[in-house]
């Protein structure tokens, strides 16, 4: 093994200087590759999710102020997501819908180089979460959700908060961790109902809606301001499906 090692150095050794300097750049062209078949990986095995990306198709979601992203960045330069669980009712729409909405986001807010390099922070809201949300969350959509946080999206996952968070969630909780990476499992922070001071440690009150401890606008004018923009992309968000072998999710097959 040492001899081995050894070769490898002697070659690096002998390589050209521009080689060593182009190097790490053919390195991460080997991961943006890796990442690109992965993300189509992703679209082919759960078209439920990934085969309509239009806004319109989860419409009621988003007019019910599920989810919203913040006008300002956090002190790091990421895009701060929040996700409301208890705007989702389970009876009209599955998990695999819900989970279309963060793609659809994501697919938005990757074009900005900002955000390519600074990547995202998300808040999950957990309040009114019910067992009839639970037993939407199954291992396939746990593996799945796993795999856009680590390996088949270009965004990267600064941090996840959870706050009202019940003690029926752990079980779901514990179902997705064991998927996830360590890195990952490191950026996830529990604050439970008292999370007014302890998320005000982690993003300036400044750009928090007061409901959760700042001063910014108030949820549902952000929820209102995101849902109008990404209806504004809903052309793009067609054409992109369409371009990438999409189309329509009702008549896809169910994710396994």
């Amino acid at each position: 093994m040492k001899s081995e090692e050894a070769d490898n150095i002697e070659e690096l050794n002998n390589l050209p200087v521009d080689s060593i300097r182009i190097a790490p750049y053919l390195s991460e062209l080997k991961e943006k590759a890796e990442l690109l078949i992965n993300y189509h990986k992703l679209r082919q095995e759960c078209p439920e999710i990934t085969a309509d990306l239009r806004p319109s198709s989860v419409i009621g979601l988003l007019q019910n102020n599920y989810h919203g992203v913040l006008r300002s960045r956090d002190d790091a330069g990421s895009r701060v997501l929040i996700y409301r669980v208890g705007q989702w009712n389970p009876k009209e729409f599955t998990a695999y819908e819900v989970f279309r909405v963060s793609l659809i986001t994501s697919e938005l807010i990757v074009q900005e180089w900002e955000t390519q390099r600074n990547g995202l922070k998300a808040i999950f809201d957990l309040q009114d979460w019910c067992f009839a949300h639970a037993l939407q969350i199954n291992p396939s959509l746990a593996k799945k959700i796993s795999s856009v946080l680590t390996d088949s999206f270009p965004l990267k996952v600064r941090g996840i908060h959870l706050i009202n968070e019940p003690i029926f969630f752990r079980p779901v909780f514990a179902m997705i961790r064991p998927f996830l990476p360590d890195k990952i499992k490191q950026r996830i922070h529990m604050h439970g109902s008292s999370y007014a001071q302890s998320l005000c440690d982690y993003f300036p009150k400044a750009i928090l809606p007061p409901e959760y401890g700042g001063t910014g606008p108030i949820i549902d004018e952000v929820c209102q301001d995101w849902t109008e923009y990404i209806m504004q992309s809903e052309d793009y968000l067609q054409r992109l499906s369409l371009d990438l072998g999409g189309g329509d999710a009702s008549q896809s097959s169910a994710c396994e």
